[in-house]
This record gives structure tokens, C-alpha cells and sequence, in this order.
């Protein structure tokens, strides 16, 4: 049978006359998918179907958020029983106490923790508790990361053309977005990535004015940039130095990389940290954690940080759930996805080198990415604006998606591995990427 997506056309079509786009961030709009969406169906382990009733293996998992794949019977379990007795209470829950108890469990930096709905709402609060913790107005942010749409943190955060970034050792400021309070960015320090050297001088430009250093232990937002050896912990170590505050934003990586994040695997103690995505299994929930004397900054009449939905009783017995499966030592679920990802990562550099094909494809565990380029290596944000073909890496993917394979058409983004993918997944994503590749389906 023919491949087709005239559904997703046809919803894509009616979306416009309701929906910016055909939908509710621009991700999964023609930003990345040219001239429609796929629109989605349902899923189940591994798999999404599409509109049209189109199977693919499903290497986005939700943009990280399903560390055990689709539909997990018990998080499908516990979203139920949530449900059944209650949604949202207003009031504090037992429920609260036991998801923060496995997170204290899980990452040892968390003295204390606390809750809300999104990535972004985390690491704003974060950088409000740094201010008012120290005292002091600026932070430090990395070129090319990515830690939310609040107006401070969206700055050099997408790839722009490498001539206007303006010299590393003075870079440009280039906002991400219109409609930014004219002096958000004022107290914002862009900083290359990678470059102890750029983040010294840095500190020392604004001696006594940086509350706090902000970092991902992993670029996530520019493919798959990992750090340079013992560099988080050298710039854990200068904030300190400097008596900044190092906030670690594992909103990607957390417990996706390993139970205890970024932190587990690089060995660090940052004093806070913020969470997301595979958090709350496919449900909005986030959180930020840190040392106690820190995050007691929130005790009423000292740092604000309100929500509704922080804590959601639905989006907790989810987390719970997830949390026991992930930090069940009998369950592998580490073992696995990064065996699954080995397997993938090595198959696929070596499709790439077998059809001599012009890319690379880097990746931490679970996490990775394919890159068109005639470079060896992408290390910092400059070099991939510089050097990655991001349109090419488009055509690649659009020409996946007809062999049953789905991944992020931003090469910005990544792929994820799942504890629902299998061997065999990974096999007949090779078989796939060979026969794109051997047909010149997305020169």
C-alpha cells in the first residue's frame, strides 16, 4: 500500500482556521515540517501512528518524555486511578511526599523539592531563587541552550548564521524571540560553551554581580553536544569560586541518562537542578531541586512560586509510577536504553561510512543525533551553525518517515532511546536508513 498522508493534509488544513500553525508550539508546525505536519494518532510501546493510519518506530518518544515508551501499563494504571478518585485536590497530598521521597532517593543533591508543570516554569524559578538567595542580579547562560521561552533565558538559544554571533570571546546577543521585556536581557551573560577560558573571563568581567551559572549537563538543544572531559565539574567549581550558585538543568537528561541525571554520570553536586519531561511520563510535570538552605528561600515572605497545577495529583501517580519502574534495579531500564542506543549509534555510523555519506552521529547513552557534515565533531553551538547541514538533514528524515521510521526533522533536536524499543527496532531502522541512503530518497 502506498504511503500517504492526505489526512494529516486535511487536519493540517482545518487546524489553520482554529490553530496558529495547525497546532500549539511551533516544534510541530512547518517550522520543522515543511509544508504540514504528520498528526498523530495514538500509540503503543515503541510505535505512533499516524492520521492515516501509518505505523513508525517512534525514536522522538515525546521529545524525552516517555523513558518507558508508550502507553506503560502502569502509568496507564495509575493515570486511572487518579483519576477515578480525584484529579486535583486543593490542598497538599501524601502522594507529593512519596514522589519527592523518590526523587531524594534518586538524585542526592535534592535537600528539598519542589513542584511544578513545566520545564520552563522550573528553571525560571530556579534562577529567581539563586537571585534572591545571593543577592545578586546576573546569570550566566551557554550559547545554543536552551532552557525555556521565559524572556531571560531566550537569547542565542536557535542557530543562526555563524557571521552574526560575533567573536567568542564578546558575542553577540541575539534574542530569540519579539515581544522580550527591552531589559530582560540585560542581566543575561552569554557565554561559548566548552570554553572554561570564555566562562573565567566572564566571571571576572562581573565579579560579585552572577547569582548563578545555568547549564545542561548535555547540549540538547544543538543535536547532542556532549561536555569536554572534566569540564561541568571545573565549572561547578568556578561558580563556586566566585560564590555563584551552579544550577544544573536536567530537564532533558533527567532520569533518562541515568537514575540520578547528569549528575550521577558526571559525578557533580550542583546546587540546584531542574526537572522535566521524563519526569512525569508523558503527563506536565516538572520540578527543581537543590540543597535545603538554598530552596528554604521559598519559605513564605522570601522567594515567590505559586501554581495551580504544581503537584498534580494525576501528573504525581504518574511520576510515582515511573519513578519505582525506573529506579527498579530488577526492571534494567538503564542497561537497556543504553544498549539500545549503542546498537543504534554504531549501526548507524556504519550505514554512513558503508554509502560514504557525508555525517556523523553523536550521542550520550540513550540520547543521539545525526548530523550531515564534513566535520569529525560538533562541539559547541558555533560549530554547528557553522558546519551542520540542517535541510539536508530534513529531506533524510521526511524520507524515513515513508519507511516507518519517525524521528525529529529538527536536526537541533535528537532522538531517544526507550525501555519499550526493541533489537529488532533497531534493525529495521538500519534497514531503512540503508535503503534511503542507497536510493538518494532525500538528495
Amino acid at each position: 500500500m502506498a504511503y500517504s498522508t492526505k489526512k494529516s493534509q486535511s487536519l493540517f488544513e482545518r487546524s489553520l482556521r482554529v490553530l496558529v500553525e495547525g497546532g500549539s508550539s511551533p516544534s510541530r508546525g512547518p517550522a520543522n515540517y515543511g509544508n504540514y505536519p504528520l498528526f498523530l494518532d495514538r500509540s503503543e510501546g515503541a510505535y505512533v501512528f499516524d492520521a492515516d493510519n501509518n505505523k513508525y518506530i517512534d525514536w522522538m518518544m515525546a521529545y524525552g518524555g516517555l523513558p518507558l515508551g508508550h502507553a506503560h501499563p502502569k502509568i496507564v494504571q495509575a493515570v486511572g486511578e487518579a483519576m477515578a478518585t480525584g484529579a486535583l485536590l486543593p490542598a497538599a497530598t501524601q502522594t507529593e511526599i512519596e514522589v519527592a521521597e523518590l526523587i531524594q532517593k534518586m538524585v542526592p543533591s535534592a535537600g528539598r523539592v519542589r513542584f511544578a508543570s513545566t520545564g520552563t516554569e522550573a528553571a525560571m524559578a530556579a534562577i529567581r531563587v539563586a537571585r534572591g538567595f545571593t543577592g545578586r542580579p546576573k546569570f550566566i547562560k551557554f550559547e545554543g541552550q536552551y532552557h525555556g521561552w521565559y524572556d531571560d533565558f531566550l537569547v542565542n538559544a536557535h542557530p543562526h548564521p555563524i557571521s552574526s554571533l560575533g567573536h567568542r570571546r564578546d558575542p553577540v546577543k541575539i534574542a530569540d524571540s519579539s515581544g522580550l521585556n527591552q531589559r530582560a536581557l540585560e542581566d543575561t551573560i552569554v557565554v561559548p560553551w566548552n570554553d572554561l577560558a570564555a566562562l573565567e573571563r566572564a566571571l571576572e568581567n562581573h565579579q560579585g554581580q552572577v547569582a548563578a551559572i545555568i547549564t545542561e549537563g548535555i547540549m540538547a538543544n544543538m543535536s547532542v553536544i556532549p561536555p569536554l572531559p572534566d569540564y561541568l565539574s571545573t565549572v561547578q567549581d568556578l561558580a563556586r569560586a566566585h560564590g555563584a550558585l551552579f544550577i544544573l538543568d536536567e530537564t532533558v537528561t533527567g532520569f533518562r541518562i541515568a537514575p540520578g541525571g547528569c549528575q550521577q554520570h558526571y559525578q557533580l553536586e550542583p546546587d540546584l537542578s531542574t526537572f522535566g519531561k521524563a519526569l512525569g511520563a508523558g503527563l506536565p510535570v516538572a520540578a527543581f531541586v537543590g540543597r535545603a538552605e538554598i530552596m528554604e528561600s521559598l519559605s513564605w515572605g522570601g522567594v515567590l512560586h505559586y501554581g495551580t497545577q504544581n503537584a498534580s495529583r494525576v501528573g504525581l501517580f504518574a511520576a510515582r509510577a515511573n519513578l519505582q519502574v525506573l529506579g527498579d534495579d530488577n526492571a534494567n531500564v538503564f542497561e537497556h536504553t543504553w544498549s539500545i542506543g549503542e546498537r543504534l549509534v554504531n549501526g548507524l555510523r556504519e550505514a554512513f561510512k558503508e554509502t560514504k555519506t557525508s555525517a556523523i552521529v553523536q550521542g550520550v547513552g540513550p540520547m543521539f543525533q545525526i548530523l550531515f557534515t564534513k566535520q569529525a565533531e560538533i562541539r559547541d553551538y558555533r560549530e554547528f551553525c557553522a558546519f551542520v547541514d540542517r535541510d539536508r538533514y530534513r529531506r533524510f528524515v521526511h524520507a524515513l518517515f515513508q519507511h516507518g521510521i519517525y524521528m525529529t526533522p529538527a536536526s537541533g533536536l535528537h532522538s531517544v532511546t526507550s525501555l519499550a524499543h526493541s533489537p529488532e527496532d533497531v534493525d529495521d531502522t538500519l534497514l531503512a536508513v540503508r535503503e534511503v541512503l542507497l536510493n538518494g530518497e532525500y538528495a
